[in-house]
């Protein structure tokens, strides 16, 4: 089946906005190595927001947790008209992500586990688990119609499974407390937004405003925010008509041009942020470093395509439509781009360790720069032009 309309054009932002998000890490990282490193930084942990209902947050959090939140509702948006109507309306389409992303992050946390198990590096299992869906799409985007329309497709299915399970292994594994009021309150307002689309309620603002809520009373529940996106896209109504626009093709076409030139090279500058020194060279060589970047660059290749290949030798999916293994490769190698949530989940696993906080940045950045380099350059080589109709 054809790329809807709208799904392409989210990638072609994406395409065009993959220049602009690549500049805006090239220009984070040369800030964060210059003379005006520490006045950003200090703007970053400059708190805004309105105390008297606990929303003070430094700039940075906003960033990641709210702005993202936006990206992950867009995100979500797609993956559920695939669902409906598109590449992934089927069993064994749907199937085919699922398990890839579950082998991308099994096998990944073992390769860690096996460098680290009776280190003082062994919390950080969790940090080559994650794909960073905002930097691989942004890659994978500016191959343009080199390769099929379903891989992108597969790829953006797989890196948002990814990061729910992300989500909750952070959830689970590296919260020191989960605040159940809130966590109700959140299931409370999931519920209401899947009754509206039960109901058929059609105007968006009845989604926009429990969605705010959501996303409210999850941050307060401890965990990570951005899952509210995710939640609040799922519950937005649509259907299987090619004349009738829904809701969901309605916000989507709002979503996607600020979420590609905006939000995401914003993401970008706050994250980047990354002050060299000696000590993240001298920590590629560590078991730390080597269980980072063995995870994401092999760890990431090998359980995908393990996974996927026994998924289809099974009979459980099927490969996606029009592309072949080299391309599956590919793609594997994208999903060791970690960065934004491998680095959230090192803070979490070292909170008080500053020198193994910056090793593990660095090795997070060398193991993405590797994996989308390879990605990029397979996927490059081993694909014609497709055409889009």
């Amino acid at each position: 089946m054809n790329l809807t309309l709208y799904f392409k054009r989210f990638f072609n932002n994406s395409q065009f906005s993959g220049i602009m998000l690549i500049l805006c890490v090239i220009i984070s990282l040369l800030i964060a190595n210059s003379a005006i490193s520490e006045n950003f930084q200090r703007f970053l942990d400059h708190e805004i927001g309105i105390s008297a209902f606990h929303l003070e947050y430094p700039v940075s959090v906003w960033v990641n947790d709210g702005l993202m939140a936006v990206f992950f509702l867009l995100v979500g948006l797609e993956i559920k008209r695939e669902i409906i109507e598109g590449e992934l309306s089927s069993f064994k389409n749907a199937s085919l992500p699922i398990v890839a992303a579950i082998g991308g992050m099994i096998v990944p946390a073992v390769i860690f586990t096996i460098f680290n198990i009776d280190t003082q590096y062994k919390n950080g299992w969790g940090i080559p688990m994650a794909t960073d869906i905002a930097f691989s799409l942004a890659i994978i985007s500016m191959l343009g119609s080199r390769i099929p329309n379903s891989i992108k497709i597969f790829l953006a299915a797989l890196a948002i499974v990814d990061d729910l399970g992300a989500i909750l292994v952070i959830a689970i594994f590296y919260t020191d407390q989960i605040h159940w009021v809130y966590l109700l309150l959140s299931l409370g307002v999931t519920l209401l937004l899947f009754i509206l689309n039960f109901f058929k309620v059609t105007k968006l603002i009845f989604y926009i405003i429990p969605g705010i809520f959501l996303w409210y009373f999850l941050h307060h529940s401890g965990i990570h925010a951005t899952i509210a996106g995710v939640l609040l896209a799922f519950s937005i109504p649509t259907n299987e008509s090619d004349t009738e626009i829904s809701p969901l093709e309605k916000l989507e076409h709002t979503l996607s041009v600020p979420v590609s030139f905006l939000i995401m090279p914003i993401f970008a500058l706050a994250n980047t942020n990354i002050t060299f020194n000696n000590t993240m060279i001298e920590g590629l060589t560590n078991t730390l470093g080597l269980g980072i970047v063995c995870g994401l660059v092999l760890g990431k290749l090998i359980g995908i395509n393990l996974f996927s290949f026994l998924a289809i030798k099974f009979k459980l999916s099927s490969l996606p439509q029009n592309s072949s293994w080299m391309q599956m490769i590919g793609v594997g190698c994208l999903a060791g781009i970690g960065f934004t949530m491998s680095i959230f989940i090192a803070l979490l696993s070292f909170k008080t360790e500053i020198q193994i906080q910056d090793e593990a940045k660095f090795a997070i950045l060398v193991a993405s720069f590797l994996s989308a380099f390879l990605g990029y350059m397979i996927l490059k080589i081993s694909t014609k032009k497709f055409s889009e109709d």
